[in-house]
């Protein structure tokens, strides 16, 4: 069954690679899933009877012994859960199986020192949950057979690795799913097709590569791109020794790099970190036993070769569209509307030159739009176009909504200057209200502030001030044609509560029942609501 699933890894090991992106974008994650295990099957073979334990405790030498890279450590870690799972079994049914894969999504989060949800862990996880759901609900074995607690396995395991990125900033930013979880699931599918006879079709099939339902970027993200920190080297070697202990071990190497993982008993021990010093760990293993199998990859190599690999698989577009935005839920927003990429940036933290320039070199397309989203911005994305060898056109967008609304307008058949002309005539016809506390007591024209007192802005003129909340949004409110307004969309800020924004949202209503009147979450920081009235 597992050999059968190897095979079928093997075929869609390249594409796994493609996507890797975390802990590290250095594009080997399918690979090191492949030759851990090989390293597992072949040891497989090599068992001293068949019984189940037997044959799981090989492949759980085999794993350990042949694990490569941070992905192949983890897989190790689930195949010696299995194996603990089935201890001292000759054979096993579906509970049993079902039993053995929650032992081995247990082992693998007991391995990392820092587990994080939206990878491979949670994949295992959620497989693991489902096959136990399915061969005893309710708590009470119901005597299903192993392929339908397997097929339980490997739907949950797509389900949760298609949420990945909902999960993993980093996997959202790049618009792929985890890679890890996408050899886990390749792996438990393959290990299905075996079980319900389809090794015939499998020659002549590929695996599928799950995909995110979120809106996917035409741009390698800026975390891919940013080359200022060193990653260092990819450090991994095979300890073995006697009495070794691998949680003291891990503790003596967590200050000396990143993505530690340490398995193993007491006479071998898996090491994989990310260092910018081999040496010093080397030297210390040393001193514990002898190190086998080492390999240290300068991981910073790998990663310009995994840009170079995402340059040729990115999709290219003609025009891309780049926006400042402070705030998870606007610049949600702006993704859903096709913004190829964000620069977080706004009020009091405004990006430099060098931040919007990389935004415009990482996306995938020679002509760029630029939306500032602030009148402080438009100076400095003014100074792009004369950095970059690309076509980019700024459009003075000098608040949100004016930057939704030249989104809106954006034609994705028409050409550039054609879509720059109808992105500022699209500024034209929307109106801005912000709301926010004053930060110090001040007096500007005929306007008294106190510190702390709720302050709104229309189209970016100071123009009311008050205690209450509704009481200022009335008054900016009260300056527009309403009658003429079609939409008003309400973004409320971080700090504010959705109960408030309902609340608001209802006063206007009221007053105007005939406006389309939506409420999202903009999480903006300083300001409690942008309202934008088109």
């Amino acid at each position: 069954m597992f050999a059968a699933a190897t095979s079928w890894l093997e075929k869609n090991s390249a594409d796994i690679d493609a996507l890797n992106v975390f802990p590290v974008p250095d594009g080997d994650t399918g690979t090191n899933m492949l030759l851990t295990m090989r390293s597992t099957i072949e040891e497989a073979f090599r068992a001293p009877d068949h019984s189940a334990s037997a044959v799981a405790q090989a492949m759980a030498k085999g794993a350990l012994l042949g694990a490569r890279g941070n992905s192949g450590v983890i897989l190790s870690q689930i195949i010696r859960g299995l194996a603990q799972g089935l201890e001292g079994k000759d054979t096993f049914n579906a509970a049993d199986f079902a039993d053995a894969l929650q032992e081995a999504s247990r082992t693998a989060y007991k391995g990392i020192n820092n587990p994080v949800e939206g990878t491979i862990l949670t994949v295992m996880k959620d497989a693991a949950a489902a096959a136990r759901k399915r061969a005893a609900p309710n708590g009470k074995v119901n005597g299903k057979d192993i392929v339908d607690v397997m097929d339980a396995a490997v739907q949950a395991a797509g389900v949760s690795l298609a949420n990945t990125p909902r999960l993993l900033q980093v996997l959202r930013d790049a618009g792929v799913v985890d890679a890890g979880g996408q050899g886990l699931f390749t792996i438990l599918d393959g290990a299905l097709r075996y079980l319900t006879g389809e090794m015939e079709e499998m020659k002549f099939r590929k695996p599928q590569i799950i995909v995110s339902d979120l809106p996917g970027p035409a741009r390698l993200p800026q975390a891919l791109v940013a080359d200022e920190v060193p990653y260092g080297y990819c450090t991994e070697f095979l300890l073995k020794g006697e009495d070794l202990n691998p949680d003291d071990i891990r503790k003596k190497l967590e200050k000396k790099g990143e993505s530690l993982i340490v398995v193993g008993d007491g006479s071998a021990v898996r090491i994989h970190i990310h260092t910018i010093d081999p040496g010093n760990v080397i030297h210390f293993a040393t001193r514990l036993g002898t190190v086998h199998q080492a390999s240290m990859r300068n991981m910073d190599e790998q990663h310009r070769d995994f840009l170079e690999m995402q340059k040729d698989k990115a999709p290219t577009v003609d025009t891309a569209i780049i926006a400042v935005v402070s705030g998870e839920g606007l610049a949600e927003v702006f993704k859903s509307l096709g913004a190829a990429e964000i620069v977080p940036g706004g009020q009091t933290m405004n990006p430099s030159t060098k931040e919007l320039l990389q935004a415009v070199e990482s996306v995938n397309a020679e002509k760029v739009i630029l939306l500032p989203n602030n009148k402080n911005i438009i100076a400095t994305a003014s100074q792009v176009p004369s950095l970059t060898k690309k076509t980019v056109e700024v459009i003075p967008t000098e608040m949100i909504p004016q930057g939704v609304a030249a989104l809106l307008a954006f034609d994705y058949e028409a050409d550039l200057p054609t879509n720059v002309h109808l992105m500022k005539r699209a500024l034209k016809l929307v109106k801005s209200v912000e709301i926010t506390r004053a930060v110090r007591s001040t007096k500007i024209g005929k306007l008294h502030i106190k510190k702390k007192q709720i302050i709104g802005f229309l189209d970016g003129d100071l123009m009311a001030v008050g205690d209450e909340m509704t009481e200022v949004i009335d008054h900016l409110i009260s300056h527009l044609d309403l009658d003429k307004a079609e939409v008003v969309t309400i973004y409320y800020g971080a700090d504010t509560q959705v109960a408030d924004a309902e609340q608001v949202s209802a006063g206007i209503r009221q007053k105007y029942p005939g406006l389309q009147i939506e409420v999202v979450a903009g999480g903006q920081p300083h300001y409690d609501y942008v309202i934008s009235v088109e």
